[in-house]
């Protein structure tokens, strides 16, 4: 079970395009719920839950020669849904390939982390002989329903090899921190800090659709007034001359 958890953690660049979903960060106290559209790669929109814009990505469609000038091999390389990583056999990733990995966020980190959680797992698993090179050690994993999905769930402690994508915002705090990840899509749906100073600390996602069309107006500053196609366009037909 402790396997199949790492490979989770690792799989959601191949689970999932798009996503609709509400984020609160913990402790709940003074923050606010937020609504969030994520297409990806790279497009993000947050909103109130009375509707208030927070964000909206911007540039989604500009060129980018400078980059591809400018910069190093990084450039090129293709979005991680486009290389085949190693699978294994219940069709998780048991190891990611070099591809151009990297979430949307808003604030800090913590977001990014826990879209894609492979912080808590690495790239692919560590040698047998060396189990205490895990970023970090599992307790036992049980399957749970989190807001009417499926996820795996167990307390994680870090290792000293425990990278976090944001050293501010880590998934897993010093520690033990319980962690759950969505088996649809491999996102980070929960995590809570157990103890010491940061004891209560993390996150809660709930996800509302997964894989739904959405269109660039969504995550433009200004909307360009497409249309939606999935709406049905009605036409007023008048009498016959």
């Amino acid at each position: 079970m402790s396997s199949t958890f790492r490979n989770l953690c690792r799989s959601s660049p191949w689970k999932w395009t798009s996503l609709r979903f509400e984020y609160l960060e913990r402790p709940a106290s003074g923050a606010t719920m937020v609504r969030a559209w994520l297409r990806r790669p790279g497009a993000l929109r947050l909103e109130t839950p009375d509707g208030q814009l927070l964000h909206s990505t911007t540039g989604i469609n500009d060129s980018r020669d400078d980059l591809y000038v400018s910069a190093t091999r990084r450039s090129w390389l293709l979005p991680a849904h486009l290389v085949t990583p190693v699978y294994d056999d219940a069709g998780l990733v048991r190891r990611r390939p070099e591809a151009a990995y990297g979430e949307p966020s808003f604030g800090n980190g913590r977001l990014a982390a826990a879209l894609d959680p492979v912080e808590l797992a690495g790239n692919a698993p560590v040698p047998l002989e060396f189990p205490d090179t895990n970023p970090v050690f599992l307790e036992q994993t049980r399957e749970v329903d989190h807001e009417g999905r499926p996820a795996l769930e167990t307390i994680v402690t870090p290792s000293r090899t425990y990278v976090p994508s944001d050293p501010t915002e880590p998934l897993a705090h010093s520690g033990r921190t319980m962690i759950r990840i969505d088996t649809g899509t491999g996102v980070c749906v929960a995590s809570e800090s157990l103890d010491g100073d940061s004891a209560g600390k993390g996150h809660w996602l709930r996800i509302l659709a997964v894989d739904e069309y959405m269109l660039d107006d969504l995550f433009l500053a200004e909307s360009m007034n497409l249309t939606d196609v999935r709406r049905h366009i009605s036409w007023d037909i008048g009498p016959a001359a």
